[in-house]
């Protein structure tokens, strides 16, 4: 299925229809070519906004793990998928969890376009749960830090949130080992 018709399928579709109505498309990077797919939670605010993803202090935070510019990020080599197209609004403790259907029904679509991806970065524990299925480990930090056991196919993150700074001040590994290995992979690819 091409890109547009997903595109159209996602505005028709009535449990998207309050967005449409306010004229938000869905927001996700596509690149056919594409050798780095980054799955995501959902687009945030500021994003919506902007209809850039990564375009805030998150992605700020991203580039500078992955070792590469904003610029690349947006680039030809990278394609963004979040678990929910949509900004899903705020909840009592951040923003509401992606809704499941998303991925469910149209990542295969997306996914079944990108032939030329050599590595997939599961970000945050709704796309690890996800995709690893039964191979997430007890919690997203064990999932985080045991990254080998599902290279090459996948790498998964924490959140690159300035909200998980507290995180990443417990778990020294993610910065010793992770952020390394991921920098030395994607160099290697693009």
């Amino acid at each position: 299925m091409q890109i547009e018709k997903i595109i159209e399928k996602l505005k028709a579709d009535p449990r998207n229809k309050t967005y449409t109505k306010r004229g938000i498309g869905p927001i996700f990077q596509f690149n056919k070519n594409a050798k780095i797919l980054i799955i995501g939670q959902a687009p945030g605010k500021k994003v919506e906004e902007s209809g850039i993803l990564f375009n805030d202090k998150s992605g700020e935070n991203l580039v500078d793990w992955l070792g590469i510019s904003m610029n690349t990020l947006h680039g030809e080599n990278f394609s963004i998928i979040p678990m929910d197209f949509y900004y899903p609004g705020k909840d009592k403790s951040g923003d509401k969890a992606p809704r499941k259907f998303i991925a469910k029904e149209y990542h295969p679509l997306l996914l079944e376009e990108l032939k030329n991806i050599n590595l997939t970065i599961l970000i945050g524990a709704y796309a690890q749960k996800f995709y690893l299925k039964d191979d997430f480990k007890k919690n997203l930090t064990e999932t985080v830090r045991n990254f080998k056991d599902y290279l090459p196919e996948y790498f998964p993150l924490v959140h690159p949130s300035p909200l998980n700074n507290r995180w990443m001040a417990k778990n020294k590994f993610f910065k010793e080992k992770n952020l390394p290995e991921i920098k030395k992979i994607i160099q290697e690819i693009i």
